[in-house]
């Protein structure tokens, strides 16, 4: 690549001003903002405003927190805060504190200045969190109409939003036509779909398929238990699940991309008629990818890639609540290949986690097939929210899960920072990576845990694990137990290699697992500490 190419944008103009003779550096560029349109479905927040560059940027109000969600082009953004009852700030903080963002107050208003798009955590004084999450820029929208194009809302699709109407069958038939098309054209159909809340029961996705939606576009579970297919239960619950989107088996050659919203609308789902919605389910599928799409409120697994491979998830965002259990944000699930990338997960359970399960196993035992293996899986550039684990494998673990990494994580709060939790299972668990952690909080206590280090082999049905590496991690809260690495006998925990931990208070890596509060171990072969 040449030179100059290689520099990128800000290179190339300070390259050009060196060469011209400037002495002064150039000036920093003001990032466009491009403002989702929000559904009425979502009240306003009754705390926060928000502007960017100078532009107004509409704040929701949700269970747990608030949301402002925003796309951001190339440069700086000046994100200012504002208290709706106009009452002075007292206090604030801005999360990742990795980046050191300054802010300054004057009176009910924060202001701060962002680098790039990103996603954060704001919290004021005593009201409730506000997470602010910039998207990077849509450069590869679609147009809404052409050759290769089919628009849910144009005939004969038909497809109405906003009326709270069902308008699965046009959906479906626009999926299907589309699919069709590209697969006749060996290239993807492409589906359109406007802003607007759909109300919708299951849908399909088959090969060669692009399912495009844009910003203010909202997929909703209807809340009538009638509408769908029950898919799998959940023991745990005492409920069937249903999958709302889900691929074809043996698909290939899927997106589905854009802006817009896939909402389990999971109140409506668990109550009264006790069923729990999984929102995105790739399963027996390949060539599979998602990029910039929201997932909110699930009442089960959120995002649940299952015996798939060759797959990528880019710039999602999985909103849950904190007041429904077992609403994990994405579990890969016995599938190969698969990427996680510039993720924010926010949920009472793990928002990020692998798993493999027995064929009989209760969420799988409607899947034909066997049950598979799980390898080469990285999560990277994560934020995490939750009261269970910021990151974790397991805890099925009944087939094995080989060359799984979880790297440049942000914990801002959880019960368990990081975690290997072999509960189910006889298979092994080998070569796993968890590098780049760092833990802001430990709020919260999940089984007794609340600790940045979690490493179990459980009692139900019991298998190794081996080849640990936990490394650069910055501890900034350890919690109130023991950080601990507990396998069982049989069924050792091996091959751990503990690197560059920093712990609270200290400005240089632990050297000892005293110093990393490590103290609670059994049935493990040595472990290794390096600087």
């Amino acid at each position: 690549m040449p030179r100059l190419l290689a520099l990128g944008l800000t290179g190339l103009l300070l390259t050009v001003a060196a060469l011209l003779g400037a002495t002064h550096p150039a000036q920093a560029v003001s990032a466009p903002v491009d403002v989702y349109p929000v559904a009425s479905i979502y009240p306003a927040s009754t705390d926060y405003t928000l502007t960017v560059n100078g532009t107004s940027v509409p704040v929701t109000k949700y269970t747990g927190y608030d949301i402002a969600q925003f796309a951001l082009g190339t440069g700086t953004a000046t994100m200012a805060v504002t208290k709706v009852n106009k009452t002075n700030i007292g206090s604030y903080s801005i999360s990742p504190e990795k980046l050191n963002i300054a802010g300054s107050v004057s009176g009910p208003t924060l202001t701060f200045t962002v680098q790039n798009n990103g996603y954060l955590i704001v919290k004021v004084d005593g009201r409730p969190n506000l997470v602010i999450a910039a998207d990077p820029a849509e450069t590869n929208r679609p147009a809404s109409s052409g050759t290769g194009i089919f628009n849910v809302q144009s005939a004969p699709y038909s497809a109405l939003p906003n009326t709270g109407a069902y308008t699965t069958t046009g959906f479906q038939a626009a999926l299907n036509d589309a699919a069709a098309w590209g697969s006749a054209n060996g290239r993807q159909g492409t589906v359109y779909v406007p802003a607007g809340v759909y109300t919708l029961g299951n849908l399909y996705l088959r090969s060669n398929l692009a399912f495009y939606l844009a910003p203010g576009a909202v997929l909703r579970y209807t809340g009538e238990r009638d509408h769908y297919v029950v898919n799998g239960h959940k023991d745990s619950q005492s409920r069937d699940l249903t999958w709302f989107i889900s691929t074809r088996y043996s698909s290939t050659n899927i997106s589905v991309y854009g802006r817009g919203i896939i909402d389990g609308n999971g109140q409506a789902a668990l109550a009264p008629g006790n069923l729990g919605v999984n929102l995105l389910v790739p399963v027996y599928t390949s060539g599979f990818s998602v990029d910039g799409i929201t997932f909110r409120e699930s009442s089960s697994w959120a995002v649940f890639p299952l015996r798939s491979s060759e797959m990528t998830f880019r710039n999602i965002k999985i909103f849950n609540r904190f007041d429904m259990g077992e609403n994990d944000g994405i579990d890969v699930t016995e599938s190969t290949d698969v990427t996680v990338t510039h993720a924010i997960g926010i949920g009472l359970d793990d928002p990020f986690s692998t798993k493999t399960w027995d064929d009989a196993t209760d969420i799988d035992d409607t899947v034909p097939g066997d049950a598979r293996p799980l390898g080469n899986v990285t999560f990277d550039d994560l934020v995490s929210w939750t009261y269970c684990y910021g990151v974790k494998v397991g805890q099925g673990v009944d087939q094995p899960q080989d060359h799984v990494t979880f790297e440049h994580v942000v914990v801002y709060d959880a019960a368990v920072g990081i975690g290997v939790h072999h509960k189910y299972g006889t298979a092994s668990a080998t070569d796993i990576r968890f590098d780049d952690i760092d833990i802001e909080r430990l709020s919260y206590t999940n089984d007794g845990n609340r600790t940045w280090l979690a490493m179990m082999t459980g009692t139900s049905g019991v298998g190794p694990v081996t080849g640990v590496t936990v490394s650069n991690v910055k501890v900034r809260n350890a919690g109130t137990t023991a950080a601990r690495i507990n396998g069982q006998p049989g069924a050792p925990i091996t091959g751990v290699t503990l690197s560059n931990i920093v712990m609270p208070g200290s400005p240089t890596a632990a050297t000892t697992l005293n110093q990393m509060n490590l103290t609670n171990v059994s049935d493990n072969g040595p472990v290794t500490v390096t600087p």
